[in-house]
């Protein structure tokens, strides 16, 4: 609260006044003594008894009203005190029951063994590098973060030691999250606390406390090692380099009057002003910090406004390579949606999804079911996707394009893949449609989409392979002139059983890296001469990919053959079992001439040829 009032009267340019804090005159000799046994993380310790204090006084009206209107409950004037001069000065203090401590106070790390109850009556067994508060008995307090039961103040308290100590941020950080725990007091100390403000707000809380319940109070107790403090250097401020950072003149007479009124010591030199911070604003230790400030204070808004002149450096972008975002756009127009999912995920979807890698564990997790790093995309895409479904969205179609992080032996390999599902109805409910549960087929349409962004979908092939999340005999893996580049298929049903996906999924998976080259756009003469069109109906055994019979096509088929459709699949009456019947389109063509009739069944003859030679196949009649 002092800090925010500071702020309002160096803004407003009104005088500041800060809180009272005066010495209060010691009526004992009473002391505690303290040790700092580890003063790189507790470079400050300021302690105080005071003893006879009332334990039937009740907390003033005005103070119960602060603290409730910051959210504080009151609970009695020793911790109200403490409370309130936290809020107030931003110092967390504590009160121990003087007469359950022992010997005196130590600062010091945890040691083997060590277990304390702390106020909220959790046990805890402290880490080697978890700071305490100790007396001859042992821990007392988790210092900065929570006091321990056993010597705590209670109703029948009458004498106690009042705490009021410096802690590093680096001691406390991560160390209440680490017990479950999450307190204001570790809140300031993780953030910073002023290293010169423990005396000032003892001298505070005691006055307070006095009044409130009355007690006689002791000297002062301060350990402190200097050389473990802060440093506060005296940081250059150049003129100059406020107006090349704000593009503005401010006047030397207002830069010297803001720093004043922010509590900061300034000196004039020849060209520039030598400026301390106040150990409250240890956030300050640059010069571009200074000039903040300056303009923070004189108003933003008072920033000239003028368009910089920049040299754009264009990359470059080679006709080679397809960009990413041209994929995000083709599964955009096919109506997908692009999700952003955690790069963790949860070690289970992970162990359904790829159980042959072994994921990197984080040493730190955010939660239990994001404490693994992704080895493929499709964890955050389903658990996207069975959140919708869990919302009445039964129809999804996703799609994210992002890194996957590879153990390898080398270490973690970090490669951009795009990956994608579908469930549910393949187009929104319409009249001009039926409805039509999404399948195989719908996916690797949208999959061929992406290939033929290269300019050469005749390189990829779909290899029907076992993969461990996808369903057998509906799985296939996408190769780029024989080296895999992806994976498309089924959710395999145990793994969708255990994910709780509703009704069929397909995903698929591909390789950026084996993705992105593309053939060079080059000129090539259209014909001026008629194409032929022959059909055929084939049969060959159940095994044999329509990919294989098409290859052999264009091999058997010249430089004539144009293209090949495939336009149907039969199997069933009249066709032997193990067998199918694939009917495709020929379209013959030549840049010089009209093809003749006899040219034409030529070709087909010996494209029939290679297919009986090759595959056995026949001719359906």
């Amino acid at each position: 609260m002092e800090g925010i009032a500071r702020e309002v009267a160096t803004i407003n340019r009104c005088e500041f006044r800060p809180v009272a804090a005066d010495a209060v005159a010691p009526v004992l000799d009473a002391t505690f003594p303290v040790t700092l046994l580890d003063p790189a993380d507790c470079p400050r310790y300021v302690g105080r008894v005071i003893r006879g204090v009332n334990p039937a006084a009740e907390t003033p009206l005005w103070m119960k009203e602060r603290l409730r209107r910051a959210g504080v409950r009151s609970l009695g004037p020793l911790v109200d005190v403490t409370n309130y001069v936290m809020l107030e000065l931003g110092q967390p203090m504590h009160a121990f029951d003087l007469g359950r401590l022992s010997g005196g106070i130590e600062v010091r790390r945890a040691r083997p063994g060590e277990r304390m109850e702390l106020l909220n009556g959790t046990v805890v067994e402290p880490d080697a590098d978890t700071l305490l508060i100790a007396d001859g008995n042992g821990p007392l307090a988790l210092a900065g973060i929570m006091g321990g039961e056993i010597s705590s103040c209670t109703d029948a308290t009458r004498d106690v030691f009042l705490e009021s100590a410096f802690f590093t941020p680096a001691s406390i950080a991560g160390r209440a999250r680490r017990y479950g725990l999450q307190t204001d007091s570790s809140y300031r100390f993780e953030r910073g606390v002023d290293s010169q403000l423990q005396r000032r707000a003892a001298e505070r809380a005691t006055r307070l406390l006095v009044e409130m319940a009355g007690g006689q109070p002791g000297p002062i107790i301060e350990a402190v090692s200097p050389d473990c403090l802060p440093a506060e250097p005296a940081i250059r401020l150049r003129p100059e380099r406020i107006r090349t950072l704000l593009g503005l003149e401010i006047p030397a007479t207002e830069v010297e009057d803001i720093l004043r009124r922010l509590g900061m010591a300034v000196a004039v030199e020849a060209e520039h002003w030598l400026v301390v911070p106040p150990s409250s604003r240890f956030d300050i230790a640059l010069e571009a910090d200074l000039i903040e400030e300056i303009i923070r204070i004189h108003g933003y808004d008072r920033l000239p406004g003028h368009r910089p002149l920049i040299r754009f450096a264009l990359p470059p972008q080679p006709e080679g390579r397809v960009a990413p975002e041209r994929f995000k756009e083709t599964l955009v127009q096919r109506g997908f949606q692009e999700v952003i999912t955690y790069s963790f995920v949860d070690p289970a979807f992970q162990q359904h999804l790829d159980p042959e890698r072994k994921p990197l564990a984080l040493a730190n997790p955010i939660s239990a079911d994001l404490a693994v790093m992704r080895t493929t995309l499709w964890p955050g895409l389903i658990k996207a996707l069975v959140y919708n479904q869990k919302r009445q969205q039964p129809r999804g179609r996703l799609f994210e394009q992002g890194l996957n992080f590879i153990p390898a032996e080398d270490g973690l390999r970090q490669e951009p893949y795009i990956a994608g599902m579908a469930a549910g109805a393949v187009v929104p409910e319409q009249w001009g449609a039926p409805e039509r549960v999404t399948d195989f087929f719908d996916l690797k349409a949208d999959v061929e989409a992406l290939l033929a962004l290269t300019g050469e979908a005749e390189t990829f092939t779909f290899v029907a392979a076992p993969h461990p999340a996808l369903h057998p005999g509906q799985s296939a893996r996408i190769e780029r002139s024989g080296v895999a580049v992806g994976w498309l298929g089924a959710l395999h049903p145990q793994a969708a059983r255990e994910l709780e996906v509703e009704g069929d999924v397909f995903a698929f998976e591909l390789s950026l890296s084996g993705l992105q080259a593309a053939r060079v756009p080059a000129f090539r003469e259209i014909s001026r001469f008629p194409a032929s069109r022959r059909d055929i109906a084939i049969v060959v055994d159940e095994a044999i990919s329509a990919q294989a019979i098409q290859d052999c096509i264009r091999h058997y088929g010249g430089e004539r053959l144009r293209e090949v459709r495939l336009f149907d699949v039969y199997r069933g009456k009249g066709i032997a079992e193990g067998r199918k019947s694939l009917a495709l389109g020929l379209i013959l063509q030549d840049f010089s001439h009209n093809l003749t009739d006899r040219v034409v069944e030529e070709t087909v003859s010996g494209i029939i040829a290679g297919l009986s030679g090759q595959f056995g196949a026949t001719l359906r009649i």
